[in-house]
Formats: C-alpha cells, sequence, structure tokens
C-alpha cells in the first residue's frame, strides 16, 4: 500500500517528536558529569566542603579529605542524597581508609564575619588540621578560600555530587555536626536540635517564637534576630 506524502510527513514528524524527551533526559543526566580527582596536580589532591551554612543555630562545619586510594570513590556521593544510617556508616569507612581533616567556625563567628566567610574559615581550618603544606584542594562551589596559602585550588559546582573526595568531605563534615546538634538537643531539649540539626523547620520557628533563641542561635540570622532580647 502507497503512503502519500502527507501522511509520511506527519509520520516523520512524530518519530522525531518522539525522539526528542529521550534527548532532553540525556542532557539533563549529563549537566553534572563526574570528575576523576586523579587528574589534578599538585599532589595531595584535597577534597573540601562544608555543612550547615542555612541552619539558624550551631556551627558551621567543614571536612577535609584526601584520598590514599580509590576505595571507597565508586560509593561517596553528596551527603544530602544519603540516610543518616549510610551517612555514619560511611563516615566511619572514609575515616579509617583516607587521610581526613575537619574544621568549624562558631556561631559567634558566624554573626560576627557573616555565613558565607565563617564558612571558608571553616574549610580552611579543616584542611589545616590535615597538617599538610601544599597541595591542590578542590571545593565543593564557586568560592575560593582566602588566605590558604601554598594550595591550588579549583572551585566545582556541584562538586559533592561529581568528585569523590569533596562527597566523601561532605559526608564526614555533616556527620560530625549532626552528632554535635543532637547533644546541642540534650542541652536545649525544647528546640529540637536533635530532630531538625538546627535547620528552619516549623517546630524550630515555632520554639524560637515560644521560648526565644538561646546561646547556640544565629542571632544576626533573620527567623532569630526578631526574638533577640536585650
Amino acid at each position: 500500500m502507497a503512503v502519500s506524502k502527507k501522511t509520511a510527513s506527519k509520520t516523520s514528524a512524530s518519530s522525531k517528536s518522539s525522539k526528542a524527551p529521550a534527548k532532553k533526559k540525556s542532557a539533563k543526566k549529563e549537566a553534572y558529569p563526574k570528575v576523576d580527582w586523579r587528574e589534578f596536580s599538585p599532589t595531595p589532591v584535597i577534597g573540601v566542603d562544608e555543612v550547615g551554612r542555612g541552619c539558624l543555630a550551631g556551627p558551621v562545619y567543614a571536612a577535609a579529605v584526601i584520598f590514599k586510594s580509590d576505595a571507597l570513590t565508586d560509593l561517596v556521593t553528596d551527603s544530602k542524597l544519603i540516610s543518616e544510617e549510610r551517612r555514619e556508616e560511611l563516615a566511619e569507612l572514609i575515616l579509617k581508609e583516607h587521610q581526613v581533616g575537619i574544621g568549624y567556625a562558631t556561631v559567634e563567628e558566624i554573626d560576627e564575619l557573616n555565613i558565607l566567610q565563617a564558612s571558608l574559615l571553616a574549610m580552611k581550618r579543616a584542611i589545616e588540621s590535615l597538617g599538610v603544606a601544599a597541595g591542590h584542594v578542590l571545593i565543593d562551589g564557586n568560592m575560593k578560600i582566602p588566605g590558604l596559602e601554598g594550595f591550588e585550588q579549583t572551585t566545582i559546582v556541584k562538586g559533592d555530587l561529581r568528585v569523590a573526595p569533596i562527597s566523601a568531605a561532605s559526608i564526614v563534615a555533616k556527620v560530625a555536626r549532626d552528632r554535635l546538634m543532637k547533644e546541642l538537643g540534650a542541652k536545649f531539649p525544647v528546640y529540637g536540635f536533635e530532630t531538625h540539626k538546627g535547620y528552619s523547620t516549623q517546630v524550630h520557628m515555632d520554639s524560637i517564637v515560644a521560648h526565644g533563641p538561646c546561646e547556640v542561635h544565629r542571632k544576626s540570622f533573620a527567623g532569630v534576630k526578631e526574638y533577640v532580647t536585650a
């Protein structure tokens, strides 16, 4: 049976249309390709990330990780995509298999410097705690760390998803900070820190309204500063 030009045209258009979503999906999947940390120099190559920037309470934490081998390379990813139980397991393995440094900036430093500068300070301290004098630092985001002498620096957007040592750093930092927030939850039970870890959940916001902020709240942050009394 012959096919008219009009019918063939419709068939062709329909075929092209059905393929379009697949191309879009593929492009989305490749938006943040993996980055091989082994391609950077000089060594050691250090992955660094911070956690807690968006919280209303508690310090901002950072971790720096030097991979000693390929162990765990295929297991780590952005800490936000992993369950709490799995983060705990991976953090222990990272500490066992690789070289790790942890740093933080206090609530007072956050209020004095602002959260961005405090986050960079926490990352600088994490790197310094590794005890190495030089290397190449791979940083999650788009901001280099000021005052970090002797190191090359490369920023990588979505680095906690794309670069294994940064992923490992995000996991270690998250676990370290969460453990502290659980301790603060026991010390200040009315706020529920052990549950929301200091983030601005409705329960947390309601507790600030009801009880006012405590000593570990960030007094410069909206949602807290309105309830600070002299």
